[in-house]
C-alpha cells in the first residue's frame, strides 16, 4: 500500500507517538500529548493538516510524560507531571488530558494539585496551523506558504489563511477565562488537593470564514458522537468470547480498529467504506480497501458492499495518462487535499493498480453469496462487465492471455501490485524487472474474477456467457501453470518481465495464488513446503522474499519484511489445498505476535527469525491502525472455522480446525442473510443457533468458484 511516488520513504513518526483515528481524522503526538511542530505529527482533517503545534506548558515548563492510555480508537488519556520547584523535589502537579479526535479535536484538561497548599500556576497551549496537506508532511516539504490571521472572537482563537484561491482556517475554543493572544493561556489558583478544569477544542473552517460545525463533546455521563456512532457499530457486528484471553483482545481489538477506519462516502452517506491506514494513507484506496472489507466479510459484510459501489461509481472513463484512468479501470487512491497534484497528477483519483480492476470483480462474486438483494447484486453487474472489459482491452495489452503493467506517467507508480514500492519485483540475483510487469498473483485475481463472472451468469440464467467465463477462467488456470511454474526451484516465479522472462525471486506473493485456485493440485505441496521453509517463515509469519535471495533485506517495506494480510491471505489458501497444520502456524505465529502490540497488528513487521529477536520488530514506518492489519486477526479464525456461506445455495458452510490452544470459540450477533445467528466452535466440532429456515447447515467446505457452475448444471438437470 503506498501513494504516488511511494519510493520516496517518509522519516518515522518517532518513538513514543500516540495515534487517533476517527473516520477521515486523526492526530498524532508525542507521549505527553504535545504536537511539535517540524515533525510528523498534527491533527489531520480530510488530508489537511488543521494543527502543527499544541504544546501545554505549565508554569512555562513542559509536561514530564507519565502514562497514555488508549481508552478506544479515537480518545486517548494523557497523564503527566510539571516540573518541580527548584528540581529537588517530586511536582504535587498532575496534569491529565483526555483527548478525542472526530471532525477537529477536543481536550479536557485536569491538572490536580496533590498538596496541601494552594499553588499559583499559569497553564498554556501554544497553538500553530500550517494547512499542509498530508504529502508535503509525509515527504517533509513544504509547497505553499499561506498568508496567515489572527483574531480573537469570544472566548475563541481564529487562524485563517490563504493562498492563491485556496482558504483554510481553524477555530480554536478555549473555554472561559482564556486570555487569547499567539496562544491560550489561563491563569488560576489551584486548591490543595483540588483541581483545576477547562476544555479546549479545534476545529476547521469551510473556505476559511465559516466554521464547519464544532466538535461536540458531551457533558458529564454523556456520549460524544464518536461514542454514539461507535456503539452503532458495536450493535451490528459480532460479539466473541475466546477461552484464549489473549486472542479474544487481539480480535475485540481489530474490531475497534476496523470501526475506528470506516468513512463515509461524501455523495453516498449511507455508504461505509474502509480507509486504508493512519496515517499515510486515511483515504479510499481501490485495493486495501476490497481485501480488508473482503477479509472482514463475516463482520460486516455492508463494508464490502460500500466499498465496491463506491468504487464503481468511480469507476475509470476515459483515458488519462496523469492519473493512469482507462475506461472500466478501478481506481488505486482517492484523496481528499489541497495539494492532490503532489500524489494523483493534479486530479482527486489516481488509477495506478494493475490489481484493483479483478479484485472489484472477485470480491462482487463473494458479495453475492453472503444474501444481498438480487437487485442490488444486478445494479453492479455493468460494472464488472466494464472491469471486464479492461482486463481484455487494457490489462492484457499484447493478447498472450496474462494480465501486465507498466506505468503510463512517467512519475507514476513503479510497481503497480500490492508491492508497490519501486525496488519490490526483482529477480533471484537481485536485478530489478522491467515492464511490463506480468505478477502471479494478478493471474490468480483474474481467474478468481472469471470464475465470479461465470457464476453470476449462471445464476441470471445466461448459461453461454458462464460457460464463456468458465472457458476464460480454464485456459488462464492451464497458461498460468505452464508458463509460471519453475519445476528446477519447485515454486511458481513472482511475474513474468517485460520479455516474458519468468522473475525467478522466491516471494510471497504466490501464496496468493492457493487462495483463487488457480494453483494445479500436484504442485501445491511444493508451494506449501517453500513458503513454510526456514528461509520464508520466520516463526512469526510469511516474509515477503526469501532470505536466500540476493536482494532480501529484513528491513525492508517490501523484500523481506512480513505483512500480516499477505499471511491471512496465504493461510487462507494453504487451507483451500488441505494444509492444515502449516495454516494453524501461520495464524498461531501472527496472533502471537500480536500480544506485543496490546492486540494490534501492524502494518507490517521486520523479517527477523524469531531465534534472532525473541519478538517482533516493527517495520519504523508501519502503518497503525491499517486496515488490512486489522481484519487480518478476523480472517485468520474465519478461515480456521471454515465459515462461508452461500445464500443462493440455501447454505452456510463450517469445517472448524481451529488449534486446541485456542480453546473454545463463542460468537454471537452474527450477521447471515438479514439475520442474526450464534456459533459455538471447540476444535472441529460446531453448533449454529438462529439459522434462517431457508439456509442449512453443512459440515464441511464450501463450494469454491471453479464447482460452482457445474453444481448448477446438475441442479438444472435434476
Amino acid at each position: 500500500m503506498a501513494g504516488w511516488n511511494a519510493d520516496t520513504s517518509a522519516g518515522p513518526l518517532g518513538p513514543g507517538t500516540v495515534t487517533l483515528v476517527e473516520g477521515s481524522s486523526f492526530c498524532i503526538s508525542a507521549g505527553n500529548g504535545d504536537i511539535y511542530p517540524g515533525r510528523s505529527q498534527g491533527v489531520f482533517v480530510d488530508d489537511t493538516r488543521i494543527l502543527s503545534s499544541w504544546n501545554l506548558a505549565v508554569n512555562g515548563e513542559p509536561l514530564e510524560p507519565l502514562a497514555a492510555r488508549m481508552v478506544t480508537p479515537y480518545r486517548a488519556i494523557f497523564t503527566a507531571r510539571t516540573a518541580s520547584e527548584g528540581g529537588y523535589a517530586d511536582s504535587p502537579l498532575i496534569m491529565e488530558r483526555i483527548r478525542e479526535i472526530g471532525s477537529g479535536i477536543v481536550e479536557q484538561l485536569h491538572l490536580h494539585n496533590y498538596s496541601a497548599a494552594p499553588l499559583d500556576c499559569l497553564i498554556s497551549i501554544n497553538v500553530e496551523a500550517d494547512f499542509a496537506d498530508l504529502f508535503e508532511v509525509k515527504e517533509a516539504r513544504t509547497r505553499r506558504h499561506w498568508d496567515e490571521t489572527r483574531e480573537v472572537e469570544g472566548d475563541s482563537l481564529i487562524i485563517r489563511a490563504v493562498w492563491q484561491d485556496l482558504r483554510k482556517g481553524v477555530v480554536v475554543s478555549a473555554g472561559h477565562g482564556a486570555a487569547i493572544s499567539e496562544s491560550l493561556t489561563y491563569r488560576t489558583i489551584v486548591p490543595a488537593h483540588g483541581q483545576w478544569h477547562t476544555t479546549v477544542s479545534a476545529t476547521p473552517t469551510k473556505e476559511g470564514y465559516r466554521p464547519a460545525g464544532p466538535i461536540a463533546h458531551p457533558s458529564e455521563g454523556e456520549m460524544s458522537p464518536r461514542d454514539l456512532r461507535r456503539q452503532e457499530w458495536v450493535s451490528k457486528i459480532p460479539v466473541v468470547h475466546v477461552t484464549n484471553r489473549s486472542i479474544e483482545r487481539t480480535l475485540r481489538r481489530s474490531y475497534d480498529d476496523l470501526g475506528a477506519l470506516r468513512i463515509e462516502d461524501p455523495a453516498h452517506p449511507d455508504r461505509v467504506v474502509v480507509a486504508a491506514g493512519v496515517p499515510w494513507f486515511m483515504a479510499l484506496f481501490g485495493r486495501d480497501s476490497l481485501w480488508a472489507s473482503f477479509m472482514a466479510m463475516a463482520v460486516d459484510p455492508s463494508l464490502a458492499l460500500g466499498t465496491v459501489q463506491t468504487l464503481a461509481d468511480r469507476q475509470g472513463r476515459v483515458v488519462d495518462t496523469m492519473s493512469e484512468e482507462e475506461p472500466g479501470k478501478i481506481l488505486h487512491e482517492v484523496r481528499l487535499g489541497v495539494s492532490s497534484e503532489l500524489a494523483l497528477g493534479g486530479k482527486s483519483a489516481y488509477y495506478g493498480s494493475v490489481d484493483a480492476t479483478p479484485l472489484f470483480v472477485a470480491v462482487i462474486g463473494e458479495i453475492s453469496r453472503w444474501g444481498f438483494a438480487p437487485e442490488t447484486i444486478a445494479a453492479l453487474i455493468p460494472h464488472v462487465d466494464r472491469a471486464l472489459g479492461w482486463i481484455q482491452n487494457y490489462g492484457d495489452r499484447d493478447g498472450d492471455g496474462f494480465v501486465e503493467y507498466a506505468r503510463l506517467n512517467p512519475d507514476g507508480l513503479i510497481n503497480q501490485g500490492w508491492k508497490d514500492s519501486w525496488d519490490a519485483i526483482c529477480f533471484a540475483d537481485g536485478r530489478l524487472a522491467e515492464p511490463p510487469i506480468a505478477l502471479c498473483e494478478v493471474q490468480a485475481y483474474v481467474y478468481g474474477a472469471y470464475l465470479a463472472r461465470s457464476w453470476l451468469a449462471f445464476d441470471a440464467g445466461d448459461v453461454p456467457l458462464a460457460t464463456e467465463y468458465e472457458d476464460r477462467a480454464a485456459r488462464l488456470k492451464r497458461d498460468f501453470n505452464e508458463r509460471f511454474w519453475l519445476p528446477e526451484r519447485g515454486y511458481y516465479a513472482m511475474a513474468l518481465d517485460g520479455d516474458k522472462k519468468p522473475v525467478d525471486a522466491c516471494a510471497s506473493n504466490m501464496g496468493h495464488c492457493l487462495l483463487f485456485g488457480i494453483v494445479d493440485e500436484d504442485k501445491a505441496e511444493l508451494v506449501a513446503k517453500k513458503l513454510m521453509s526456514p528461509e520464508m517463515f520466520s516463526g512469526w509469519g510469511v516474509r515477503t522474499l526469501a532470505s536466500d535471495m540476493e536482494a532480501y533485506n529484513p528491513v525492508s517495506y517490501h523484500n523481506g519484511s512480513v505483512w500480516p494480510h499477505d499471511n491471512a491471505i496465504i493461510a487462507a489458501g494453504l487451507l483451500r489445498y488441505g494444509f492444515v497444520d502449516e495454516a494453524q502456524r501461520i495464524a498461531t505465529a501472527l496472533l502471537e505476535a500480536a500480544e506485543y502490540s496490546e492486540g494490534r497488528l501492524p502494518e507490517l513487521f521486520c523479517g527477523f527469525t524469531r531465534d534472532q529477536t525473541g519478538e517482533p520488530i516493527p517495520y519504523p514506518t508501519a502503518c497503525s491502525p491499517q486496515a488490512w492489519a486489522a481484519t487480518t486477526p478476523i480472517m485468520l479464525i474465519k478461515s480456521l472455522m471454515g465459515y462461508y456461506p452461500d445464500v443462493a445455495l440455501g447454505g452456510l458452510w463450517m469445517e472448524p480446525v481451529l488449534p486446541e490452544s485456542y480453546g473454545e470459540l463463542h460468537i454471537s450477533n452474527a450477521p447471515m442473510a438479514g439475520s442474526r445467528i450464534s456459533i459455538d466452535v471447540s476444535g472441529s466440532n460446531a453448533t449454529i443457533q438462529g439459522l434462517p429456515v431457508e439456509l442449512v447447515f453443512h459440515r464441511g467446505m464450501r463450494p469454491w468458484s471453479a464447482d460452482l457452475v457445474r453444481m448448477g448444471r446438475l441442479r438444472k438437470k435434476n
